[in-house]
């Protein structure tokens, strides 16, 4: 072989066309290395000493199905009984009760390996120890991929680990990671192989799956912390994301071999980029980062800006979530609360006041609605009492009226204000009715002016001369 390849690189004059006659050559060897092992696999599994074997493996299998079918049932109305339990527990529980049939698998041939091994000889189990392996090493990779909460991920992770772990079992390993090392894309000086990506695509998903557990876990520590206001909890988890992705990046890359000096050309087109184009978002960055820090708003507080009016749900890096009154969901840029007027009516404490105005007739003692009306305002539950009890003062005297103010303040300004408003003023009107006040309404008369003119003429409401 040695001999035949130096042979044909005498022959060929192009560096390139060498190396792609050696790739070539090896991808062709190491082909016809597995179908000469997969035929020595098939070989041993068609001897008679075998066929038992596959037998007993067909019976375990049937059996661990009827098993599950059996128990599966009465294992999740057990589940149904646990209340109280942390949600990771459950999720494990389902886990399991899904993967019952491969349980009982993992159950029964082990214990049928370990029985024939004491009875028989050890070569009699072979294929069922296989066998017995790879189910195991299928059943932890399961339990243990659980804690990916992403589920493209974890479907990727968990079926390259079912892959490996068979490979590596079947002594597979070498050749496939040189047959997929030949399978290569060459940029110039850059040479990209399947195994680089392969190997790429699994380090960063387990460091980045790290990285979001680790995220998720300290997160959930921090929001529990009382001591800590919530806009530096958001921005104490914000800084804690960047950081811990960005080690995971970095430590995933530099596993698989990357060269992480060419970032340093990649940072200054960023740079450029971030200069001309990326202009708005960096702004949108920086004024989140200034928004936790002055604590000028946080999570559940009620604001306005413009026309919308709502509750922050949320805070982003580059937005602010607001959720309204009739559910509809706003993403405010960040540089628009940093630059633009904003109303918190929750910032420094909850209680927000608000202002009514009514009038009566002039028939009516003023004493007695104002007295009325605190009364009937009183009565609804959102409305504070004392020292924020509701107060009516007279703030003039209108063509028709007497006009009133009736002041009130509640603390809870995401329950609404239209339908607080809304509740005094059907009080007011129920109040008013029982005691026979009158809210008056404009009214004109139209007089007919026929002495001395040629025709009656009607002066409209609104005419000067009436």
């Amino acid at each position: 072989m040695a001999e035949t390849e130096t042979t044909t690189l005498e022959q060929t004059s192009d560096p390139g066309e060498a190396a792609v006659q050696i790739v070539e050559q090896d991808t062709q060897d190491i082909a016809l290395s597995l179908w000469d092992q997969g035929l020595n696999f098939i070989t041993g599994v068609a001897r008679p000493w075998t066929a038992y074997q596959a037998l007993i493996l067909l019976g375990l299998v049937v059996l661990s199905f009827a098993l599950s079918r059996y128990f599966g049932p009465r294992f999740r109305e057990w589940m149904r009984t646990r209340e109280g339990w942390p949600k990771w527990r459950y999720r494990y529980l389902l886990l399991v009760q899904r993967r019952m049939a491969l349980v009982f698998f993992v159950i029964l041939i082990w214990t049928t390996v370990w029985v024939m091994r004491e009875v028989t000889w050890p070569s009699r189990s072979y294929f069922l120890g296989i066998a017995a392996q790879l189910a195991a090493a299928w059943l932890i990779i399961a339990l243990i991929t659980r804690l990916v909460r992403n589920g493209a991920l974890r479907a990727i992770l968990r079926y390259c680990g079912w892959i490996w772990i068979t490979l590596t079992l079947l002594n597979l390993t070498e050749e496939t990671q040189q047959l997929l090392h030949s399978l290569a894309l060459e940029l110039g000086e850059t040479r990209i192989s399947m195994w680089m990506v392969l190997q790429a695509v699994a380090m960063l998903g387990v460091t980045l799956a790290l990285a979001r557990f680790v995220t998720r876990t300290m997160s959930a520590g921090i929001r529990r912390n009382p001591e800590i206001s919530p806009s530096m909890q958001e921005l104490a988890i914000k800084v804690l994301q960047v950081i811990l992705y960005g080690v995971a990046l970095v430590i995933g890359l530099r596993i698989v071999g990357f060269d992480l000096t060419g970032l340093a050309v990649l940072s200054g087109a960023i740079g450029v980029g971030l200069g001309f184009g990326l202009a708005k978002v960096v702004s949108n960055l920086v004024s989140g980062v200034i928004i936790l820090l002055d604590k000028s708003i946080k999570p559940g507080d009620v604001i306005s800006l413009g026309e919308t009016f709502g509750w922050i749900n949320s805070l982003g890096a580059r937005y602010v979530s607001v959720v309204t009154r009739d559910g509809r969901e706003y993403l405010i840029p960040n540089e628009d609360l940093i630059t633009g007027q904003v109303v918190n009516w929750s910032h420094s404490d909850d209680f927000v006041r608000l202002d009514i105005y009514f009038g009566t007739a002039y028939c009516d003692d003023p004493h007695v609605v104002r007295r009325i009306a605190v009364e009937a305002t009183s009565r609804i539950g959102r409305v504070l009492g004392k020292p924020k009890a509701p107060v009516c003062h007279i703030v003039g005297f209108g063509d028709s009226s007497v006009d009133y103010i009736l002041r009130f303040w509640i603390e809870d300004p995401t329950g609404g204000l239209t339908n607080i408003r809304g509740a005094v003023y059907l009080a007011l009107w129920d109040a008013f009715k029982e005691n026979g006040i009158s809210i008056p309404f404009p009214q004109r008369e139209v007089r007919v002016l026929g002495s001395g003119a040629a025709s009656p003429a009607v002066l409209q409401a609104g005419d000067p001369e009436m």
